[in-house]
């Protein structure tokens, strides 16, 4: 997987926060800085469907994604149900 947002909650000041990273990592709490706060769940975000005018867009992240997702195009589609059929195919 290439792309997450990563959920957190700081176990010393009870704090939230979500960060994007290229792997479910551990994190350091923005708010006091209590370090290896694993994220309690996190959103599989290496593929992505968006819409752009009346098209619905299939984005990738690469294994290679490291600061940034770094999004690559794999195709446009006139529907959402057909992006989505795309992604489900072997």
């Amino acid at each position: 997987m290439a792309w997450f947002l990563n959920h957190y909650k700081c176990e010393r000041g009870k704090r939230r926060w979500a960060d994007e990273w290229s792997c479910m990592c551990d994190d350091e709490c923005p708010h006091c800085g209590a370090r290896y706060m694993t994220p309690h769940t996190s959103e599989d975000l290496t593929t992505l469907i968006e819409q752009e005018g009346s098209n619905f867009v299939v984005r990738w992240s690469p294994e290679t994604a490291e600061h940034d997702p770094d999004y690559r195009v794999l195709g446009y589609f006139p529907t959402e149900q057909e992006a989505i059929a795309f992604l489900s195919a072997d």
